[in-house]
C-alpha cells in the first residue's frame, strides 16, 4: 500500500515495495527478511498474582519491563541481523544514541504500524506461527505475550520508515478486489486507516 499523504509535489509516494530491488535476469537479488520474538512469557501470571495481590504498581511495571525488554530484544536482533545473519552491514560501528536515532542502513517496519498496516497475516503463515517461541496471534491479529514484536527487514540503503495516511473508499475497494475479500474485511483490518466514515 502507497504513502497516501503529507508528501511535497516532488517527493515520491513511498511503498515497501520501493525498498526491494527489481529481478535480475528473472532470479532475485534481493531479500526480505523477518523476525519474531518475546520478552512476555511469564508476564501475564507475574501480573495476576501482583493484580491479585491488589499490588497494581509491581503488575503495570511487569508489563511496562516486559514491553521495553521486547523491544531492546528486537533491535538487538534487528541489529544482528544487519551486522551478522543478513550481513548487508557488516562494518557497522554505531553508537546507542546513533541506533536510537535510525541512522543505521535498513528499516524494520512492524505489522500493524503506518509503514504496514495490514501484513500480520502474511507474516505470521511465513514466519511458521512462532510455536516454537510460544508467540501467538489472536483472533484481532494482537500477539500473544503481549510483550512480543514482529517485523520485516530490508537492507535498502534508502529505506525509510512512512505512514501510508489515511485511504478513501474507491482504494478499499481496488485492494478487496486484488485481495480477493470483502470489502466488509478489508474495512475491518484497516478501520485504523480508512479515511471515511465506515457504517
Amino acid at each position: 500500500m502507497f504513502e497516501q499523504s503529507g508528501c511535497e509535489r516532488d517527493q515520491p509516494h513511498l511503498c515497501l515495495t520501493d525498498f526491494v530491488a527489481p529481478l535480475d535476469g528473472g532470479k532475485p537479488k534481493d531479500y526480505i527478511g523477518m523476525f519474531a520474538c518475546t520478552a512476555g512469557l511469564g508476564a501475564e501470571a507475574l501480573c495476576a498474582k501482583f493484580e491479585a495481590e491488589s499490588d497494581d504498581y509491581n503488575s503495570i511495571m511487569v508489563k511496562a519491563l516486559a514491553d521495553r525488554c521486547a523491544e531492546a530484544l528486537a533491535e538487538c536482533l534487528h541489529r544482528r541481523i544487519r551486522v551478522e545473519l543478513w550481513g548487508y552491514s557488516k562494518e557497522e560501528t554505531l553508537s546507542h544514541d546513533d541506533i536510537l536515532s535510525i541512522k543505521y542502513r535498513g528499516i524494520r517496519p512492524a505489522p500493524g504500524y503506518p509503514t504496514q498496516p495490514y501484513l500480520k497475516r502474511i507474516l505470521w503463515r511465513l514466519l511458521g506461527e512462532c510455536k516454537e517461541a510460544q508467540i501467538g496471534l489472536t483472533d484481532s491479529l494482537a500477539m500473544t505475550p503481549a510483550a512480543s514484536v514482529s517485523a520485516l527487514c530490508f537492507s535498502h540503503s534508502n529505506s525509510q520508515y512512512f505512514a501510508v495516511g489515511k485511504i478513501n473508499k474507491d482504494q478499499v475497494e481496488d485492494y478487496s478486489s486484488r485481495k480477493n475479500q470483502s470489502i466488509e474485511e478489508t474495512e475491518r483490518w484497516l478501520a485504523p486507516i480508512l479515511g471515511y466514515e465506515n457504517d
